[in-house]
């Protein structure tokens, strides 16, 4: 009893001290790109065709803290996912080791790619849409907050809806899923995206089926490649 006692209070000093190195990670990004928060700002809105206006003073700080958060979290994608695989090292095999460490980079690849699509796919069909539909009817006068409010609703899921292939494949090399159990529920998970679809766009039926869409196809990637993974963890047990 006292070793497993003592075996349970390891483990949560581990995993503090991975959490310590993520967050220092976090503050970090933090504090550089809250450095050069203007340059972020006027790449972002170069292009947007609109005067953004403000309300008060304390919208000037939401810009700022929003936009450092966003690339913060960008940036510690890769820490973040290294200290987890260091956390889990311990329950690996070696040959487990080495394949899932390749996913660490991956992680923030897929991450990247997400908010490309997000940004460059996704927001400017949805903006340019919705623009339409004022035409001739409205006045054209975006506040700060609601302008990024609505970007990164449109951009900073798809960052972290993209890394659920690579999630998928580390949990099948482990042992906690396989392509079966993620075909058996593929109805259920479909109503899941469905719903995450509805609640990071805003209320059109158009929006709602561009995001869908991909979420969907994420999911079938997923599956397919947890069949990857799973038929050659079954021929590497059978080689042993």
């Amino acid at each position: 009893m006292q070793k497993h006692e003592m075996d349970l209070i390891g483990h949560f000093e581990e995993l503090r001290k991975r959490l310590i190195f993520v967050l220092g990670t976090f503050i970090l990004f933090f504090i550089v790109s809250f450095i050069y928060v203007q340059d972020i700002y006027h790449w972002i809105v170069k292009d947007i065709g609109v005067k953004l206006a403000i309300l008060g003073p304390s919208d000037i700080l939401w810009v700022y803290l929003i936009l450092s958060s966003v690339v913060a979290i960008a940036g510690t994608i890769p820490m973040a996912a290294y200290q987890t695989w260091l956390f889990v090292r311990p329950a690996l095999k070696e040959t487990e080791r080495k394949v899932t460490l390749a996913y660490v980079p991956a992680l923030f690849l897929l991450f990247i790619i997400g908010i490309a699509f997000g940004y460059f796919i996704i927001f400017p069909m949805v903006y340019k849409f919705l623009l339409s539909m004022s035409e001739g009817m409205f006045m054209t006068f975006f506040t700060t907050e609601k302008y990024f409010q609505f970007l990164i609703h449109m951009t900073l899921p798809f960052g972290f809806l993209f890394e659920l292939p690579v999630i998928i494949m580390f949990l099948t090399s482990v042992g906690v899923l396989n392509p079966y159990r993620l075909q058996k529920i593929r109805k259920y998970a479909y109503f899941v995206l469905i719903l995450i679809a509805i609640f990071i766009t805003p209320p059109d039926f158009l929006s709602d089926i561009l995001v869908t869409i991909p979420l969907i196809f994420l999911y079938e990637c997923s599956v397919l490649l947890s069949r990857v993974v799973y038929r050659r963890k079954q021929r590497m047990a059978l080689a042993v």
